[in-house]
């Protein structure tokens, strides 16, 4: 199954590893330490140029990814729940 998470831009439920609120985690040093090193990294993916709510952390194959979206960590959980749409 596929969560879509904006703009076009769908994810693997199996790849999943976390779903954050960016207003709540980013206040914490580890968040933005991990957030500052995928972005050096090339791991941050953008799914939109609006203000971002909420970001997947996602691991396939070894390869971990992080995914920056518009739409709430609730919306995403609630799409989760209802079959990724």
């Amino acid at each position: 199954m596929y969560l879509h998470i904006g703009n076009n831009y769908s994810v693997d439920t199996r790849d999943i590893v976390a779903i954050f609120d960016i207003e709540n985690t980013t206040v914490g040093k580890s968040t933005k330490l991990l957030l500052e090193r995928a972005e050096k990294e090339h791991k941050c993916v953008y799914t939109t140029y609006e203000m971002p709510k909420s970001f997947i952390i996602t691991m396939k194959n070894g390869r971990e990814r992080v995914y920056i979206s518009q739409l709430s960590a609730s919306t995403l959980r609630k799409r989760l729940e209802i079959g990724g749409f």
